[in-house]
């Protein structure tokens, strides 16, 4: 059995590992943090190694990182494998993301893997990058309202009161998923009447909405407007309330984001709304 670690124990250092953006190395390594929620931990996420120099450089960093008392945790989706064999020298636990299963797909498949830098982040990919691209040039025309124009083109429309996490999920879904997704701000007047705002009122089926803690609400707020009533508990419980009951009453699905990461948030989305990768 595993002994409870105690109080005084130090982060365990973790590491982040890609040749391109890193975003994927992060979401997966972070997904499996999250089931040791007593335990603490840095992190440091290095994109872009391509070069196996910078591959002995990151080694020597790992290394470093790495004592008597604790061992670094090493999470890589790096694709090309002379790089890829490099890092594994580490005295770090290396979790290969990406090699460990990469032979399982070369079998199903009966083609061999190119093992290119590229490969990972699909940038050889014309059409999906610009797909990504319109997706999040979409989700900051149409941040927290600011936009109207083609509204019915979007894929979704996330709606919650100010400062539930709509514009990080919006542009995370734009940027991991290629979905034009649009947010739109509740704020008190639209509580009055128990209708959708009359700009939504007719995308229902498009809608989707974010609710949190009052606690964590006001926390959110507060560092924003310290001492206002926009982030006074009993405003928060309020709207809170108003929004929960805005979305029974019209059917629109919902999440708490107060203990929620963004990945975790658009996958409840994505799964709920039944939407696929567009990108």
């Amino acid at each position: 059995m595993i002994p409870e670690p105690s109080e005084s124990v130090a982060p365990t250092p973790v590491f982040f590992l890609a040749g391109g953006t890193g975003i994927s190395a992060e979401t997966l390594g972070n997904l499996m943090l999250a089931q040791f929620p007593s335990l603490s931990f840095r992190r440091r996420k290095i994109p872009f190694i391509t070069t196996v120099e910078q591959a002995r450089e990151v080694v020597a960093e790992l290394d470093a990182a790495t004592t008597d008392s604790v061992t670094a945790l090493v999470f890589s989706t790096v694709s090309d494998e002379e790089i890829r064999k490099e890092l594994q020298r580490t005295e770090g636990a290396f979790i290969d993301l990406f090699g460990s299963h990469l032979d399982t797909v070369e079998r199903v498949l009966h083609v061999n893997a190119t093992h290119g830098v590229g490969a990972l982040h699909g940038v050889g990919d014309t059409r999906r990058y610009d797909a990504r691209m319109k997706a999040i040039e979409f989700a900051m025309e149409h941040d927290d309202g600011a936009s109207l124009r083609n509204l019915e083109q979007a894929d979704l429309i996330l709606v919650a009161p100010s400062r539930c996490g709509k514009t990080p999920t919006s542009m995370y879904l734009a940027l991991q998923h290629g979905l034009k997704v649009a947010n739109y701000p509740l704020v008190p007047e639209d509580f009055d009447t128990g209708d959708l705002p009359r700009p939504i009122k007719d995308l229902q089926g498009k809608c989707f909405g974010l609710l949190s803690t009052a606690a964590r609400l006001s926390q959110v707020r507060g560092e924003r407007r310290p001492g206002s009533t926009y982030a006074s508990l009993a405003q928060c419980s309020y709207e809170l309330r108003r929004a929960e009951a805005l979305y029974r009453a019209h059917r629109i699905p919902s999440i708490n984001s107060a203990a929620m990461s963004v990945e975790e948030m658009a996958a409840v989305i994505m799964q709920t709304s039944r939407l696929g990768n567009l990108a």
